[in-house]
């Protein structure tokens, strides 16, 4: 098992941080920020979709560049790291692997070319209320082939076209394809600690509906999704996390204090080092995480379980301590630090909040030693 990427897998990583970093500077980021009309930069989406990025890991015969994966971790890790404000999540590691997973040749040959485009936006819809996810608290409903029912928070639901919502029809759990843009959807724009990660209220009265998947299996659809989505929003998470100590170290090595630079202090070493070991033991559980996933292996559930939870750690420690690190300055809106605290609490709650992540994570460990 080579636990690194290939020099391809390198060269492609390189070359999106240097596209990124022109694309993507902390002005594109701000910009969506200080607007509040603005849910996502449609420039960058656009000049995104013309990399190819959003057709990655999407077969080339529904109109994606099929590298895998592995390629696609490289290009979340990026992602996160420019902190980029697109929709690229939702549609990819959430839909496009869902519609990949359980969709029917004519589904994959209908969403997938919008979605490798950038001419479709999608959102998941699955949750209705504070909690762990289960079949037995949902209530949105679908009824002659029409869906009735609410769901908040959706990410991304304020500027997707389209959804996947999880719904009970003839009282079973199942997942299904819903446009956005029917009569019938109601959106209510949500006020989260990152605006540049949008979120919404969505409900739905008789909204016509197209089935993914085979009836009652929708939470089991949702629960494999959220596992590959785990992995690859733990790569977004590493990459934000390793810009956090960046940030800290480069200025740690600017600021000076009492004749010299704060990162000759004990206090400041100590935690760049803490960042640096939380980082690479997050990096570790990704790559391992990316393997199971490209690979599509038994271990995938504890491998997501296990790259999730030390990636959020990582991040939300990371992004802290950056801002620790700064000193006064670092609380203010002028330097960029809060824009990575706030990405980093967003992406932690995302399809499950820590506690849920090592729950599954306990219980995959169980299994595995009862094996």
């Amino acid at each position: 098992m080579n636990l690194d990427y290939s020099d391809d897998q390198k060269f492609l990583k390189d070359e999106a941080r240097k596209f990124l970093e022109a694309r993507c500077p902390p002005s594109v980021v701000r910009g969506v920020l200080d607007d509040p009309d603005k849910s996502y930069d449609a420039d960058l989406w656009k000049a995104v979709a013309e990399q190819g990025w959003l057709g990655a890991a999407i077969p080339e015969v529904h109109g994606g560049l099929g590298l895998g994966h592995v390629e696609l971790c490289a290009l979340a890790e990026e992602l996160g790291r420019a902190l980029a404000p697109i929709p690229f999540a939702s549609t990819v590691y959430f839909c496009a692997e869902a519609i990949l997973t359980a969709g029917s040749d004519q589904q994959k040959a209908h969403t997938l070319p919008k979605i490798a485009a950038g001419e479709w936006i999608g959102c998941f819809a699955t949750s209705e209320r504070p909690g762990p996810l289960s079949a037995d608290t949902l209530e949105a409903t679908v009824r002659d082939g029409k869906l009735s029912g609410v769901k908040i928070p959706v990410t991304d639901g304020d500027c997707a076209g389209f959804a996947l919502v999880l719904a009970k029809e003839n009282g079973r759990p199942g997942l299904f394809i819903a446009n956005l843009n029917e009569a019938g959807v109601t959106r209510e724009t949500l006020k989260t600690l990152d605006p540049t990660r949008g979120a919404a209220r969505l409900t739905f009265d008789q909204v016509p509906v197209w089935p993914l998947g085979a009836p009652g299996e929708g939470m089991d659809i949702v629960e494999a999704v959220f596992d590959r989505a785990a992995v690859l929003l733990a790569f977004e998470q590493l990459g934000g996390a390793d810009r956090c100590l960046e940030m800290a170290k480069d200025y740690a090595l600017d600021r000076y204090a009492f004749g010299r630079p704060i990162a000759g202090y004990q206090a400041i070493k100590h935690k760049l080092a803490d960042m640096y070991v939380k980082n690479e033991l997050a990096r570790s559980n990704c790559y391992y995480g990316a393997w199971a996933l490209n690979t599509n292996a038994p271990e995938l559930p504890l491998a997501a379980a296990a790259a999730r939870v030390a990636a959020s750690e990582a991040f939300w420690f990371a992004s802290k301590e950056n801002i620790q690190t700064h000193g006064g300055m670092g609380f203010t809106w002028q330097v960029d630090a809060h824009l990575y605290f706030r990405r980093a609490r967003q992406l932690s709650l995302v399809a499950g909040a820590p506690a849920t992540w090592k729950e599954r994570l306990v219980g995959q460990l169980d299994r595995k030693n009862a094996a």
